[in-house]
């Protein structure tokens, strides 16, 4: 009987096609990017990433970020070098020089406390080339969740209120023209 059912199988699906998939255009991508000069991202072919020599580059922003909200994603922010910079006896970076840097992502504050977040990236020197600079440059908000947990747990003895901690927030991310950030140069890169 086995026999039979295997003999059956095998030649139902000797008939079929070996491979029955199409070609499928995606129109949405040939419709938006059709007629535009696409470039590719430069690829880095040689390279030692085995130096862990880092140079510390102190900026600041140059006005105000008052929450994540004031900002949008792909939007330039110029920031201030806070001071010189040297390396092998050059100046690399000089005080008040402008640095231009785009926002990567945005991240808003959920609930539970988690804390919205801003991550910098490509940041723009006249001396330094960019991929000897570090990846990116994230900013945090206020990160509520390590008090909200406990509370929660402390709460759940009483039905409804441990779920009413959901609703607390985490932190704006805010960047004030005070504040530093600082980025890293591997000049060995």
């Amino acid at each position: 009987m086995n026999r039979i059912i295997f003999t059956a199988m095998f030649f139902c699906l000797s008939l079929m096609p070996a491979c029955s998939a199409e070609l499928v255009r995606d129109n949405l991508v040939d419709s938006t990017l059709q007629g535009k000069a696409i470039e590719k991202p430069p690829v880095k072919n040689v390279y030692n990433f085995e130096s862990v020599k880092r140079i510390p580059i102190e900026l600041s922003v140059i006005s105000d970020i008052g929450s994540e909200q004031d900002i949008t994603e792909g939007q330039t922010i110029v920031f201030r070098s806070l001071n010189d910079v040297w390396y092998n006896k050059k100046c690399i970076v000089k005080k008040d020089d402008f640095v231009k840097a785009k926002v990567e992502t945005i991240i808003t504050s959920g609930m539970n406390g988690i804390p919205a977040s801003i991550i910098f990236d490509d940041f723009q020197f006249d001396n330094i080339e960019e991929d000897k600079l570090q990846d990116s440059y994230e900013k945090f908000g206020q990160d509520r969740s390590l008090w909200v947990y406990p509370l929660k747990w402390a709460l759940t003895f009483l039905p409804p209120t441990g779920t009413l901690t959901n609703f607390i927030k985490g932190g704006h991310a805010k960047l004030k023209t005070h504040e530093v950030i600082t980025v890293y140069y591997y000049p060995e890169w």
